[in-house]
């Protein structure tokens, strides 16, 4: 079995100041996955890589100083590496001044929902 291509996708989660873009596309075989909203900026970014020795997925992040899409953007890669048993970047920049703890848990929240709409964009078809 292998993934159908990403070639490219895009899709939007929310409304007003916790809407959430994913933008994602191919990197040779491997998907590149943006998150971000109105102030996209790079904040930070995670490598997931499958091991197939070990049936688990390992991430890495690198994050801005001052910045938190750490969260977001370590669960991403841990997902879509997980469903496509192979590496994926995710890069991560979601800013919003004065932030409430409700818009961060719904702003979470709707990029949690964008990425499970991308793993599932991505189902896995039959090999030719």
């Amino acid at each position: 079995m292998k993934r159908k291509p990403v070639n490219k996708y895009e899709l939007t989660k929310g409304e007003g100041r916790t809407k959430v873009d994913l933008l994602a596309y191919d990197m040779g075989n491997h998907p590149v996955v943006c998150i971000y909203n109105e102030n996209a900026h790079i904040g930070a970014v995670a490598i997931g890589e499958y091991d197939h020795n070990e049936k688990r997925v390992s991430t890495s992040v690198i994050t801005r100083l001052g910045h938190k899409d750490d969260v977001v953007a370590q669960k991403a890669a841990y997902s879509i590496s997980k469903y496509t048993k192979g590496p994926v970047c995710v890069i991560a920049g979601i800013h919003l001044d004065n932030i409430t703890k409700e818009e961060i848990d719904k702003t979470v929240e709707n990029a949690s929902i964008v990425v499970e709409e991308f793993i599932k964009s991505i189902a896995r078809c039959p090999e030719s």
